[in-house]
């Protein structure tokens, strides 16, 4: 079993943008499991701030209805629901605007809670993290035990990105403000680390030396499900490589640091983003895929295509996929090409990491030979496995087939692995930001991604077609079999 976690301090966690999508799927049921688990003090606070004018008693009613859509039903404890129902409070405060209502808020917290964590989590537009920062000042509810968790996207360019930074950093310090990507909480990402710096029989062979090449994939079967507004001003290279994708390539790609320290883990991942040799405006159609999905079948059904989800005869030039060659220039990955992709309404949901061998460059038996692959999956039944020669049993003498060595990690720990929100939310609590983006990581991503956005804005015939149920457009497919390689699918 996972050893019970070790409860934090008395803190209060107010959330603005209570009544969204996110608190109520995602939020909400991460910090119940960390009540059930004794890690949240009986006087911890849960407080839900937004516009709408509700009570304490009915924002409990529909934390209530969420955590029996989102927990499972064997993890409901109708006393310990009780006991967390009775932790949570709302106040109704307009975030972006300094009124007369952000006095419920001061009312709430009192005048002797300076000394209390106050952590400030902005599930809200972008658009206004930095007006309710400066609320939060303007009415002295900042204090040195403060943090505030940003919600991606951080921006949706590097001028965008630097104007919130600025802006929140006028309120707090770098050291107050965490940038939460739910990627870097799942256990499987932070099982990277383990991986690599534990077992030496892999750091030793993770370079240019032994390694053909690496592929990261984050694959959805749902279309855009009520998000278009957003998701067309965003698209797939916004939404999930910019942040999620580059963060996990990061990870794969770093130095050893120095030690688990914030700063030292995050001053590699600096590293990596700033080696990634950019992909300019002439090289972005043939390095740089974008597709978007059009009417096709997922699982015996007829989904609709990405305009006709979007309604009302809209035309878009939004990507729903993306596939992207990158190269880190550096001593240990030269010439090693990192494959990325993301997409929507794809065959199937998985997040996974591909790190391809290269063949044995000599062989003594007479079967054909499979390179070695890890495959390190982060969603669904995060786990590792380790794909290796073997000799088939039998009598004919030395014949070798692929065989798999697979862990699943919920099967070998036996105990239920936690969603990467729970170790992020308590994880701000202490005022650990190891697995957060500091500044400097957001705006070398975006730096890194600007010139292909740009590139696609210049050429609208960069935007190729697929079906949906398929693993995106045909050029993906040429982007990587033009370097003698296959996607992964292909390979099972």
């Amino acid at each position: 079993m996972i050893p019970t976690s070790s409860p934090v301090e008395p803190f209060d966690y107010v959330v603005f943008g209570a009544t969204g999508d996110l608190t109520m799927r995602k939020l909400l049921p991460a910090l119940y499991y960390r009540f059930c688990e004794g890690q949240m003090p009986a006087d911890a606070r849960v407080i839900g701030a937004a516009r709408s004018e509700l009570s304490d008693e009915s924002f409990r009613e529909r934390a209530r209805d969420a955590l029996n859509r989102f927990v499972k039903q064997a993890d409901l404890k109708a006393d310990v629901l009780g006991r967390f129902l009775d932790c949570i409070f709302y106040v109704s405060v307009n975030g972006a605007e300094s009124e007369s209502s952000w006095g419920n808020l001061t009312r709430l917290f009192g005048a002797d809670d300076r000394a209390r964590i106050r952590v400030f989590y902005l599930a809200t537009s972008p658009g206004l993290y930095g007006r309710i920062c400066a609320n939060l000042a303007a009415k002295e509810l900042v204090s040195e035990r403060s943090r505030v968790v940003l919600e991606k996207p951080i921006g949706h360019d590097l001028a965008s990105a630097r104007q919130i930074n600025d802006e929140v950093g006028a309120v707090f310090t770098e050291k107050q403000v965490f940038r939460i990507d739910h990627y870097l909480g799942k256990e499987t990402v932070q099982n990277l680390i383990a991986l690599r710096f534990a077992n030496p029989v892999f750091e030793r062979l993770w370079s240019a030396d032994a390694i053909e090449h690496v592929q990261i994939t984050a694959a959805e079967t749902v279309g855009v499900e009520g998000r278009g507004a957003y998701y067309d001003h965003s698209g797939a290279l916004r939404d999930m490589i910019q942040n999620h994708l580059l963060q996990v390539m990061c990870l794969v790609a770093m130095e050893p640091p120095g030690s688990l320290e914030a700063d030292s883990v995050r001053n590699e991942k600096l590293k990596v983003l700033r080696a990634l040799k950019p992909i300019r405006a002439h090289d972005v159609a043939t390095l740089a895929i974008r597709g978007q999905y059009g009417r096709g079948r997922i699982a015996d059904s007829i989904v609709p295509g990405y305009l006709e989800e979007l309604g009302e005869g809209r035309q878009s030039d939004t990507e729903t996929f993306v596939a992207l060659k990158a190269e880190v220039h550096s001593w240990r990955w030269g010439k090693v090409p990192f494959y990325l992709r993301s997409g929507k309404r794809l065959p199937a949901k998985l997040s996974e990491i591909v790190v391809q061998f290269k063949e044995t460059p000599w062989s003594i038996f007479p079967s054909k030979l499979q390179a070695n692959r890890l495959t390190i999956r982060l969603q669904p039944e995060e786990g590792i496995q380790l794909s290796i020669m073997s000799k088939d049993p039998g009598p004919d003498g030395m014949v070798l087939r692929p065989a798999n060595i697979d862990i699943s990690f919920e099967k070998a720990f036996s105990a239920r692995y936690p969603d990467a929100y729970e170790r992020l939310l308590m994880d701000t609590v202490r005022g650990d930001p190891v697995l957060f983006m500091r500044r400097d990581e957001v705006e070398a991503a975006w730096t890194w991604v600007e010139p292909i956005l740009e590139g696609w804005s210049r050429d609208p015939a960069t935007l190729n077609h697929y079906g949906a149920g398929t693993w995106g457009p045909q050029a993906a497919q040429r982007l990587i079999e033009a370097d003698g390689h296959r996607w992964h699918e292909d390979l099972r």
